[in-house]
């Protein structure tokens, strides 16, 4: 059900993964991503995107998008699904990270309003996808999965349709929305932002163990899994922390793509951009362990 928000020209829609927790002052749970947000009356959870209208719980993003192309398959980067084909791409605003060195952090950190948005509705995502000779949809440029309603529903569209559903997500998610997504998932670029707990709390506000089980949930559901790993210098490049990390990748699936992405300065952190040396050194680590790893960002 769509209702209006009376403070703007949005539509909500009542989100799916919540629960009343104070009844008499009308608090909720978020019960979709790891925070676990408690939201006040008329607050919105970390995300920005999730608000308790009246001790409900709604999404504020719901067919409100800020940008849509189509793009190659490559770009997301996945490089084993379909390569040389085209897949319309489609983001919104919001995140439920705090990403110090965000490269979309216009649309990401931001505020409802402060982004023109577009209105898609999953009918016509998919309407656009096949016409436009796309193998699907993929959610993308800001954290998807905090638009779960409409991914969710989408994502059913599209396989009716035929047609591949892909995600690019920070895949900090909870594991019971996450398992009931997934059978809709055809393939997803996860990012691994780093292989140290205290670099998520410090850089990220979030934290890393609930990123390796969606992870490794996708490999345990068959389905195609990417990792994009952004090396980011005296944050989180030294040996040992690449080499734990691909210790981590090679145990759940040696196959696994990884994809090392050069950093440059951007949002609030101002560290230099990754010396190429950095990155092929990276990637030799990571070949004696992987069978396919790739640079990013580097022409």
């Amino acid at each position: 059900m769509l209702r209006p928000d009376p403070y703007t020209t949005i539509y909500m829609k009542e989100a799916l993964y919540w629960e009343p927790v104070d009844k008499n002052n009308k608090v909720v749970h978020c019960l979709l991503c790891p925070h676990n947000c408690r939201i006040s009356p008329d607050k919105t959870g970390i995300c920005r995107v999730r608000k308790n209208d009246d001790g409900k719980l709604y999404s504020l993003i719901y067919n409100e998008f800020t940008s849509i192309h189509l793009d190659p398959i490559e770009k997301k980067p996945l490089y084993h699904f379909y390569p040389g084909s085209h897949i319309l791409s489609v983001g919104t605003f919001g995140c439920n990270f705090r990403c110090l060195h965000c490269q979309n952090w216009e649309i990401s950190q931001s505020n409802q309003g402060d982004a023109p948005t577009h209105k898609i509705t999953p009918e016509s995502a998919v309407a656009l996808a096949k016409k436009d000779d796309s193998i699907g949809i993929a959610h993308t440029y800001n954290e998807p999965l905090i638009n779960y309603e409409w991914v969710f529903e989408t994502a059913k569209l599209i396989h009716k349709e035929n047609l591949k559903n892909v995600l690019v997500t920070n895949g900090y998610i909870n594991e019971q929305p996450w398992e009931n997504l997934l059978p809709f998932v055809d393939a997803a670029n996860i990012d691994v932002k780093s292989f140290r707990d205290e670099f998520y709390k410090k850089i990220c506000s979030g934290r890393l163990g609930p990123v390796l089980r969606s992870v490794e949930i996708m490999v345990k559901r068959n389905k195609h899994v990417e990792v994009t790993y952004l090396l980011i210098p005296h944050q989180n490049d030294s040996e040992q922390e690449i080499e734990d990390m691909v210790d981590w990748l090679s145990s759940v699936n040696p196959e696994i793509p990884l994809h090392f992405s050069r950093y440059f300065p951007q949002y609030k952190m101002d560290e230099p951009e990754t010396p190429i040396a950095t990155l092929e050194k990276a990637k030799k680590i990571a070949l004696k362990r992987l069978k396919y790893v790739y640079l990013g960002n580097v022409k």
